[in-house]
């Protein structure tokens, strides 16, 4: 939690990541009978697997034998030796992050291997959005390099950069013991502990009735949180050979994938391969020479083999657990090798030899058998993304490259926001399967080798002006509003930008930037006041210049070990939570998103200004955040934003049983609206293109999984009622903040900050629900502070008149402004729209 001294400045922050301490118009637009279409579509799936017939026809008993004793008969009963099946465990979450030593470097002999380097978009021509760098160069020399990170590599077989806020990167960080959600699944590293003891990879998927719920609020009658249980061991690939001297290494690490290898020891070369997608309808083992295992914590009911396999040189088994659940295992090997499993006891079944091959196995969801079957073979390595616009209809396309069967068509799952952005083709490809996830409510198989999503309605009429996603900029005031506001503007022109920027912390001195350009921005485009523009443009620029110069309080370094522009500020004072975790690579996009904006306001006010040294330094913050490409190889592609989830990750290099989180998604859409004005700025069209796809997508998902209207049918029905997800993490919602529990800092760090591009990611509808819901009838007013600003703010973007009255009070108390926010602003917004 945040001392006094934080919420009485209120420079409100959004995130302390595991740390340290409408529907708009705009949006909607898109094909109405065919989202309807599609939403009915999704609704019609039902979540609960139908029963099958272990007897059935084509299908061979496997004889299992009970743990304790040595019965043959097909159906187990009672478990044995007092224990039972575990179906809820729960890992314990919050658990101190430990730091190991990496393991040994081995060139993995991968078959089949995925691509050595991140695909993102390497093969995509010049209309591709993703496919030119925003540079190549080294960052600038102001940035000292480090060779060194506080949080090791470890078992990372290949050269940086790395990313660091991706799904994968529990499988790297302390005893690499935390899950990993690749939806719908989630895998592990068993690491011989748990139900079943195994050293293989775990891997478990839990059902919406599973969900546990925290207490109601009393409030709304909402769950305070809920989340999904860790320990579930459904099923594990392991082999014979594995064992207490197993060594865990990653490669391949891209955007999008990764591959996990288990070794016998650190030193021997890889026993399995796991290829990790996200989205994979499988989970893939490449097998090198191990005697598979299949371990189970919750036991065996019933197994059976296919006597005819789905399709030629492919053995498939079912698996019946005990929680009523079933399970396909497929195994092929381009050696011919054979897979013949023999039940040992009901928590472990064991080929007959050694195999070079791969299994799979894929959870059943009650409906889908035979496209499950028919998609067996095939399984992917990598993404590929591309993208591009015409007019305001942007395009953006995931090509998975695949191994295996090259004949056949893979099996990924969709989340809601994909389905619901589907071109008619990949639409086509949908097929009945469907499996709950675990905060993205219920995905969809689809059955193709690409997806092609549509953004039609882009804002690319935003500017710096107020906006409406229907009427568009909003760039003349009433003379009556302009001379109420020149008097303030001209009072907060006069104040001391260098001082209030002067921090030790990146993400504050951003917003303190980010709020005098946003006054210089409105005495130009707004006032028509070029005497006060002027004024205050000069002292922006030599406030900016500390930055660009990297001389403030704590200078950013080059981290050459991960890849990434980081705080010196761990470095210097041993304190791993030094500025928000900023050397941990958390929340880069808020905290370089504040400079970014600044930046882009400067830049469009004095193109004399975006000197080549200007243009490098903000840049490289870009490029930190959100490079494009593998060209540039100084930085990862696409740190924060993850173009599977259709929001960013805020969380850098801390392991969490409950994966990557992201707490203020208005921060988030910031980060994306600010890099879309900056390539306006610098007339980077690309850059400009990648920020107004950004900016949509991030539309579609916030208002699905982070900000909830009554209509929403996506999120529990028993957690909606908060209105907003408080902390999403990978696999829990928490109705919360890491700095306080006040419902004005849980709902309002979802507002921050105000920007042209809000009304685009927080719809009229949402607002006035919210507001019902927590805030009026007086009671925003009993709110202090610069929460109690943060909230009329939020207001005028469905009635700018109430908030105006309210920053128009001649009582109006400064205090109530937040530390990144001006009263400037705030007014001239209001004003817009009267």
């Amino acid at each position: 939690m945040r001392s006094s001294w934080m919420l009485t400045l209120l420079q409100v922050y959004p995130s302390l990541t595991a740390r340290v301490g409408a529907s708009n118009r705009e949006i909607r637009r898109n094909s109405q009978d065919k989202v309807s279409e599609r939403r009915s579509f999704r609704e019609s799936y039902s979540p609960t697997s139908t029963s099958q017939d272990p007897y059935r026809e084509g299908y061979q008993p496997v004889s299992i034998t009970n743990c304790s004793a040595t019965s043959a008969e097909l159906q187990v009963s009672p478990t044995v030796s007092g224990l039972q099946p575990s179906t809820t465990n729960a890992v314990p979450t919050g658990e101190t992050p430990v730091q190991a030593s990496p393991i040994p470097s081995s060139t993995p002999d991968l078959v089949p291997s995925g691509p050595d380097t991140d695909q993102s978009n390497a093969t995509m021509g010049p209309s591709n959005i993703f496919g030119t760098p925003i540079a190549t160069s080294p960052p600038p020399k102001s940035f000292a390099v480090q060779k060194d990170h506080p949080v090791p590599r470890t078992g990372i077989n290949g050269p940086p950069p790395i990313g660091t806020n991706k799904f994968y990167a529990n499988f790297f960080l302390s005893k690499q013991g935390a899950p990993t959600y690749v939806h719908p699944y989630s895998v592990v590293w068993a690491k011989g502990q748990g139900a079943s003891p195994s050293w293989g990879l775990t891997i478990s998927h839990v059902e919406a009735s599973q969900i546990i719920y925290g207490d109601k609020s009393p409030e709304t009658g909402a769950a305070k949180y809920f989340l999904n249980p860790n320990g579930i061991q459904s099923l594990s690939l392991s082999a014979l050979e594995l064992g207490n001297s197993t060594a865990l290494t990653t490669d391949n690490l891209s955007s999008h994938s990764v591959n996990v290898n288990l070794h016998r020891n650190s030193t021997a070369k890889p026993l399995i391969t796991f290829p990790l997608v996200q989205g994979m309808g499988f989970v893939t083992a490449v097998y090198k020479g191990g005697t598979p295992l299949i371990n189970t914590g919750v036991f065996f009911k019933t197994v059976t083999k296919s006597l005819k396999g789905p399709k030629q040189g492919v053995t498939k088994y079912t698996l019946y657990l005990e929680d009523g659940k079933i399970w396909h295992v497929y195994a092929y090997s381009a050696k011919n090798d054979t897979f013949d499993l023999t039940v040992v006891n009901n928590q472990m079944a064991k080929a007959a030899k050694p195999f070079d091959g791969i299994v799979q196995v894929a959870k059943d969801p009650g409906n889908a058998e035979n496209i499950i079957d028919d998609a067996s073979g095939a399984y992917p390595v990598n993404v590929t993304l591309s993208g591009s616009i015409s007019g305001s209809k942007g395009t953006y396309t995931f090509t998975f490259q695949k191994a295996g069967f090259s004949n056949v068509k893979l099996l990924m799952y969709a989340l809601p926001h994909h389905v619901d952005s589907f071109d008619d083709a990949t639409h086509k490809s949908i097929s009945p399967a469907k499996l709950q996830t675990t905060t993205k409510g219920m995905a969809v198989g689809v059955v193709a080798d690409s997806w092609t999503m549509v953004e039609p309605h882009m804002p690319v009429s935003m500017g710096f002006s107020p906006w409406d996603p229907v009427d568009g900029e909003k760039k003349t005031l009433k003379d009556s509003a302009i001379s109420s506001i020149t008097p303030v503007a001209a009072n907060e022109t006069a104040q001391d930008v260098m001082q209030q920027s002067d921090q030790n912390s990146m993400y504050f001195s951003g917003k303190a930037l980010a709020k005098f350009a946003g006054i210089c921005l409105t005495a130009n485009d707004l006032l028509n006041n070029k005497d006060l523009v002027q004024t205050g443009l000069k002292n922006l620029k030599a406030a900016f210049s500390r930055f660009s110069n990297n001389t403030q309080q704590f200078p950013l370094y080059y981290d050459s070990a991960w890849g990434g522009v980081v705080s010196s500020a761990t470095y210097l004072s041993g304190n791993d939570g030094a500025d928000f975790g900023n050397t941990f690579y958390n929340d880069h996009h808020f905290h370089y998103g504040y400079f970014i904006y600044a930046a882009a306001i400067i830049g469009y006010l004095d193109p004399s200004w975006l000197t080549k040294e200007n243009v490098d330094y903000v840049n490289t913050l870009v490029r930190d955040v959100a490079n494009p490409t593998p060209l540039d190889k100084y930085f990862p592609v696409s740190r924060n934003f993850d173009w599977y989830h259709g929001h960013s990750w805020a969380h850098g290099l801390y392991e969490t049983a409950d994966g990557k989180d992201q707490e203020s998604s208005s921060e988030d859409a910031m980060h994306a609206y600010a890099i879309k004005m900056w390539g306006k700025t610098i007339k980077d069209a690309n850059m400009e293109a990648r920020g107004n796809l950004m900016l949509s997508i991030i539309a579609r998902s916030l208002n699905r999984y982070y900000l909830y209207t009554e209509d929403n049918n996506v999120q529990p029905s028993e957690f909606v009622g908060n209105r907003v997800a408080g902390i999403l993490f990978e696999n829990k919602c928490d109705h919360t903040t890491y700095f306080g529990t006040n419902i004005e800092y849980i709902q309002g760090i979802h507002m921050i900050p105000l920007l042209p591009s809000t009304k685009l990611t927080r719809p009229a509808n949402f607002v006035k629900q919210e507001w019902a819901t927590y805030f009026d009838k007086g009671r925003a007013d009993n709110v202090e502070g610069g929460w109690k600003g943060i909230l009329y703010a939020n207001l005028a973007t469905i009635d700018p008149e109430t908030a105006w009255n309210f920053f128009t009070r001649k009582d109006f108390d400064p205090s109530w402004l937040d530390g990144g926010a001006s009263l400037t602003w705030y007014m001239a917004y209001c004003a817009a729209f009267m």
